[in-house]
């Protein structure tokens, strides 16, 4: 029987600090500007206090001045009263039988500290040979895409660039994975061989992250920074429904690995499932993804299918697939559509999917079936919603029977 524990933090919150700027999101030229703008330090000492503060938030990751033991006391007493470090206030940690685990996220606005706060979800899957975290970048979806549990919540607003890194800065807590920090005693949190219990991040929580594409930018050059939290870029991968005209700035400026979520072969049916097909249709998609910055055999786009039952899982649109794809070098992934709560679709039965898998290895891309991870939990692809709805324990057990 499947089950999950549902941890509630909410009473360890952390005081809100709106009257200080967060330092968390800054670049290490924008934590020297600050540092000098607000009179903190001199023009002079600013580069150098940049790259010791720089090395405390990213690489041992501290939430406290105090800490900072290379930093004079007055300067730490300064950066204390000028500054805050804050992460996320978890309002609620869940974790599956598989060991996905799934935060819920509470902000504050940054620029409006009288307004409501906002939550979040973040996942953490983690397996054998890897640590994936899959990271939000807006509150709520502009999207929506009918199979998606998140295209239901309207867009609240876009996350900073701070508040994507606090959710991988406070991911990173509670798995332990700064130096010295203890881990979760799940027996497994450190895949093979890794030091780190996050080795991957990919952008495909909640919202569209070309829709925030310049906090978007920001987060992910300081997460890949080698100096920093030295994720790989070939270990970030941002996942886009098809914003036409930044998908070659992604490829340009940020160099990370591109996903591109399809779910269909045909305009007509795009417009329904993906309705941002409507003002970039599959023919401008596919160029702008033939046209992706260092595009190779070597460096492939991902194209994400979710498979719903009867209607876009035929032998026909699998061929057509094939064809579309055409000198794009390529994976496929295979996703299972996860039910949540009042959606229209049902999910592909298993001969159906492999049947489509088959078509498609054989033209020679590959394509994974996505194994469904967290379903118990709706921490599963196309499941997130800051605003869950509480099922009955029978609901919960039909949704994981399908």
């Amino acid at each position: 029987m499947s089950h999950a524990l549902n941890l509630d933090h909410s009473t360890a919150t952390r005081p809100a600090s709106a009257a200080r700027p967060s330092l968390i999101g800054l670049s290490k030229a924008g934590l020297a500007e600050a540092l000098v703008g607000h009179g903190v330090v001199s023009e002079k000492e600013g580069r150098m206090r940049a790259s010791q503060l720089w090395n405390w938030l990213y690489v041992n990751g501290v939430t406290d001045f105090d800490r900072m033991t290379n930093v004079a006391k007055p300067v730490r007493q300064k950066l204390s009263d000028t500054f805050n470090l804050d992460r996320p206030e978890i309002v609620t940690e869940q974790v599956s039988v598989d060991g996905t685990r799934k935060w819920l996220f509470r902000f504050r606005d940054p620029q409006n500290p009288n307004m409501p706060p906002v939550e979040v979800e973040t996942v953490y899957i983690p397996e054998s040979d890897r640590g994936t975290l899959c990271v939000s970048s807006q509150v709520g979806c502009t999207l929506t895409c009918s199979f998606c549990h998140t295209g239901t919540q309207k867009l609240v607003r876009n996350l900073t660039a701070g508040e994507i890194l606090g959710q991988i800065l406070m991911a990173r807590e509670r798995l332990g994975d700064f130096p010295g920090g203890a881990r979760p005693d799940d027996g497994g949190l450190v895949p093979g061989g890794e030091t780190r219990a996050i080795t991957n991040i990919v952008m495909m929580g909640m919202g569209e992250p070309l829709y925030n594409y310049d906090n978007v930018k920001q987060a992910l050059l300081i997460a890949s920074a080698g100096d920093g939290m030295s994720i790989s870029k070939r270990r970030i991968t941002l996942s886009t429904s098809g914003v036409v005209p930044y998908i070659e700035p992604t490829g340009r400026e940020i160099d990370v690995m591109l996903a591109i979520s399809l779910h269909a072969v045909r305009d007509e049916l795009r417009d329904v499932l993906v309705p941002i097909n409507k003002k970039w249709p599959l023919k401008e998609l596919l160029e702008a993804c033939r046209n992706y910055p260092g595009l190779s055999n070597a460096r492939r786009i991902t194209f994400e299918y979710v498979m719903l039952d009867g209607i876009n899982d035929s032998d026909a649109e699998a061929r057509e697939l094939v064809r579309l794809l055409a000198g794009i070098p390529a994976k496929i992934n295979l996703i299972p559509f996860n039910p949540w709560p009042g959606s229209n679709y049902g999910t592909s039965p298993s001969s159906r999917i492999e049947r489509f898998a088959d078509i498609v290895n054989k033209a020679g891309y590959a394509s994974p079936v996505r194994t469904p991870r967290g379903r118990d939990i709706f921490a599963a692809c196309g499941q997130l919603k800051s605003e869950s709805e509480r099922l009955t324990k029978k609901d919960r057990e039909a949704l994981l029977a399908l």
